[in-house]
């Protein structure tokens, strides 16, 4: 059963490296307790790229312990829960079996699956490796958002409880391989007839897929 094993938040900061002086929240803390989500997310957290983060169906940014392992072993890293910026950190979960628009009780909230994360330069700068970006879609290990249905307390070791699950087959994997792996029409046709799918992956899939890897 998929369970959060860490939950993390944070608020802009300057932060300094070897490229000098940048603008992030992706350095979150743990938190160890019950705190409320609400439907812009969770209490004390705050993006700093409004751009591209903070949207109602980017409440909450998810990373799976099983991915922090696989780079790990993979790369010989020592990366650890919450190191790619993200607000829960999941154990047991798969992104081969967690589909778009699942929804889930989890605390005394329930939460929706909007889709995939996109792996972003910021991530790449955090972890310290250029190549981030392309290997992390390249092994469709991204994390995912969900949307806030109905807001709650939530606690690191809450279990997810399934709700909902109105198109089976529409995995994040299976997303990310039709965006990223070059898009087969019917597939993309199939994730694009998904009502309010999320306008950034109707734009990608519309414009066929594929474009953004250089592997």
């Amino acid at each position: 059963m998929t369970r959060i094993q860490a939950i993390f938040v944070g608020r802009p900061q300057v932060l300094h490296d070897a490229e000098g002086a940048w603008r992030s929240s992706i350095f979150r803390s743990p938190v160890s307790g019950p705190i409320q989500l609400g439907q812009r997310g969770l209490e004390g957290d705050e993006v700093t790229d409004t751009r591209h983060h903070g949207q109602p169906n980017q409440a909450v940014c998810c990373h799976l312990m099983a991915h922090y392992r696989f780079w790990n072993e993979r790369l010989g890293l020592s990366l650890r829960a919450g190191d790619v910026g993200e607000n829960w950190t999941l154990e047991d979960a798969d992104e081969e079996a967690i589909c778009v628009h699942d929804e889930f009780d989890v605390g005394s909230a329930r939460v929706r699956v909007s889709g995939p994360r996109v792996p972003c330069a910021t991530q790449a700068r955090r972890i310290g490796r250029k190549d981030w970006v392309d290997g992390t879609l390249r092994e469709v290990r991204t994390g995912f958002y969900l949307s806030v249905l109905r807001p709650g307390i939530v606690q690191p070791g809450d279990a997810w409880r399934a709700v909902v699950r109105p198109f089976p087959w529409a995995t994040l994997a299976g997303l990310n391989r039709c965006a990223w792996h070059g898009a087969d029409p019917e597939w993309a046709r199939r994730f694009l007839e998904i009502p309010d799918l999320d306008p950034f992956w109707r734009r990608k899939l519309g414009a066929g897929g594929g474009s953004a890897l250089q592997f």
